[in-house]
Order: C-alpha cells, then sequence, then structure tokens
C-alpha cells in the first residue's frame, strides 16, 4: 500500500470514527423524553398489536432509552375509538390506531387509511407520500392540533363473517353488522345498518346478537378474536380494504418540541414497521386460512364478479355523493383519482399474469 492510499485510508477512517463519536455523543447529550401511546389493539395481536411493540422498543433502542414510549393496552388511557380527542388536547401524546377510527370527525379521513376497491400498497404509498395524500391529512389534523405518520400497512382484508352463506346481495338487506371506513357507507346502500365497533368489542356484540356480521382485518387477526365460533362463512375479497395502512397519531405541539434526532427516529423506527409488517402479514395468512378450514371448519367463500360489480357501483355513488356534500371529500377524492389514472400509465404496462401456478 502507498503512503498516499494509507494517508488516505487512515483519513477516511478518522471522519467515519469522527462521525461515531459525534452520533454517540448527540445521544447522549440529547434530553429524556417519555410520551404515553394507546394502541388501539392489544399488545398480543399479530401485526397490528405486535408492531406496537416493535416500534417503542426499536425508539428506546435508538436513543439508547433516552426518548421512551410507553405503550397502553386498549381502553388503559381512553377508550380505543376516542384517540383522535385525547391527544387532540393533550391528554396523552400518541395513539397507535388508523384514521378509519376517526370517521366521525370529517369523512375524508378513512382515504388515508384505505379506500374501496383501491390500489395495492406500492401505488397506495406512492399517492400518500409522493402524490399529495400525506399532505391532505396534515391540512386536516392540524387544524385539530394533531400530526400523524404512517406506522404499519397490511394488505388485503376479508369482507365479512356470515353466519349463512349469502347467495344474493338482497339477504344483506336489514343486517346488523360491524363495517370500517369507507365501505360502511357502501353496505349501508344496501339495506345494512353499519357501526363501528373496536376489535375487542366485536365478539361480545356478535355472540349477544347485537350484531349478525362483521369484518374486521385478516385471517392471521381474526382468528386471535374467534369470530369463526359463531359465523363460519368468511368472505373474500376485501374490497373495501385492499391495502389498509394505519397512523401513529401524535399531538403535534408535542412532536414539534422533539429534537431533530429524536423526529428521524421515529422516522426510521415507523418505516421499518411498516415493510416488517406488510411483509409479516402476507407470509402467515395463508397458513392462518388454512388452520381456521381444517380446525375450525371456516368456510372460504368468494363474492361473483356480478356481486363485486354492485358494490363498485354502490362506491362509485357514494364518491360522487359524498363529493357533493363535502368540498375537502371532494378535493382529497379528487386528488386520489388524478393520481391512479396517471399511475396507470406505469401500472397498466407491467401487468402480466403467471401459469406456473396453474
Amino acid at each position: 500500500m502507498s503512503l498516499r492510499t494509507n494517508m488516505k485510508t487512515i483519513a477516511i477512517a478518522g471522519i467515519a470514527a469522527a462521525f461515531t463519536l459525534t452520533a454517540v455523543s448527540n445521544v447522549h447529550a440529547a434530553k429524556r423524553v417519555k410520551w404515553k401511546m394507546q394502541n388501539a389493539w392489544g399488545a398480543t395481536v399479530p401485526h397490528l398489536g405486535t408492531s406496537a411493540v416493535r416500534f417503542v422498543k426499536a425508539v428506546s433502542d435508538m436513543t439508547e432509552d433516552k426518548f421512551q414510549i410507553k405503550n397502553f393496552e386498549p381502553g388503559a388511557l381512553v377508550p380505543p375509538l376516542e384517540c383522535f380527542d385525547a391527544v387532540s388536547k393533550g391528554s396523552i401524546e400518541s395513539c397507535w390506531t388508523t384514521p378509519g377510527y376517526h370517521a366521525g370527525k370529517h369523512p375524508a379521513v378513512s382515504f388515508f387509511t384505505a379506500v374501496p376497491f383501491g390500489p395495492g400498497l406500492g401505488e397506495y404509498v406512492a399517492w400518500k407520500w409522493f402524490g399529495g395524500g400525506q399532505e391532505m391529512r396534515e391540512k386536516l389534523y392540524n387544524k385539530f392540533g394533531l400530526t400523524a405518520l404512517d406506522n404499519f400497512c397490511i394488505g388485503p382484508e376479508t369482507s365479512g363473517w356470515f353466519k349463512e352463506p349469502i347467495k344474493e346481495l338482497a339477504q344483506l338487506k336489514g343486517f346488523k353488522m360491524r363495517f370500517f371506513g369507507l365501505g360502511a357507507k357502501v353496505m349501508t346502500k344496501l339495506g345494512v345498518s353499519t357501526q363501528l365497533l373496536a376489535g375487542a368489542d366485536i365478539y361480545p356484540a356478535l355472540e349477544k346478537g347485537v350484531i349478525d356480521a362483521t369484518e374486521f382485518s385478516m385471517p392471521t387477526m381474526d382468528i386471535n378474536y374467534g369470530f369463526y365460533q359463531i359465523a363460519k362463512n368468511n368472505y373474500f375479497p376485501g374490497w373495501h380494504q385492499q391495502t389498509s395502512c394505519s397512523e401513529l397519531l401524535m399531538n403535534k405541539a408535542k412532536y414539534d418540541a422533539l429534537p431533530g434526532q429524536y423526529k428521524a427516529v421515529l422516522t426510521a423506527a415507523l418505516g421499518d414497521a411498516i415493510i416488517h409488517t406488510y411483509a409479516e402479514s402476507e407470509a402467515k395468512n395463508p397458513d392462518a386460512m388454512q388452520k381456521m378450514a381444517k380446525d375450525h371448519g371456516v368456510k372460504v367463500q368468494v363474492w361473483r364478479d356480478d356481486q363485486l360489480a354492485v358494490f363498485e357501483k354502490h362506491w362509485n355513488e357514494v364518491v360522487v355523493e359524498e363529493s357533493a356534500k363535502d368540498a375537502y371529500f371532494k378535493e382529497v377524492a379528487d386528488n386520489f383519482y388524478a393520481f391512479r389514472k396517471n399511475y396507470a400509465i406505469w401500472g397498466d404496462a407491467q401487468r402480466m399474469k403467471s401459469t406456473y401456478l396453474k
């Protein structure tokens, strides 16, 4: 090795060491911060709850315990569906939740969780992060003293647990059903009386007959809630939630007061949670489906194409009607669909079918 090369290597090593020492000293110098985080799901609920546990550990590890976020079980601080107001008032700093749980605050917020007949993960987060979705959420949330970042995403869900097979959609008229997000407005058009219940409240409601049917999430989670004990018919596809992204909802003043280093840590830990949770759920759902069928007698039912066409027709009507009623809903919907139209130039060109598994 030449002297010049050796000196260059020493210089690079010195810069790297200095950078490391600076990073370490920054951690040691950073102030201690403690936050409370209400989890909308139990810590043992696959994907939804376990991602929160993983997240708070990552934040603690990356800051050498200087930034501690304590994860609270559902209802420990506030009811799962009341996080919006609690965080807005500053009663707690944050919630591990989903925009769809705040639908009562504004009809447009559900666009930031899942959209009926919506896109896959790549296209959805492309809209949220680079197409204006995040900015539109912030514009709405900031009015309430809130800010939010995506915390995890999961793929398609199932679209309902029913006690008896639904041969024709007319059977749904008069049903009482737990339903999430914008899809609930579609079900209402079919004569279904919908209500939003937190995960832990669904089984008791189904058991007591308060509701006749429910949707919640995907096999890996639904099996834990035991819906199959009452309703054996699980319907696919999850037309109402093809991709779902939840959020770390934060009090804006508390977030703004964080050191830049801690904000970067949040971004890094949440980015990891998004891809980890999506991949984990996709990997584990096939086995969960088989287990439910084999061990619990669950029947996988698939909506016919003509039935899906009815759901989609009603969804298109919902978009038009809600847009006419609320200017901001229209602004979000227009932005979303303009992005999808442009994305199709790329997306449609890449679609192909494999014959390998046939």
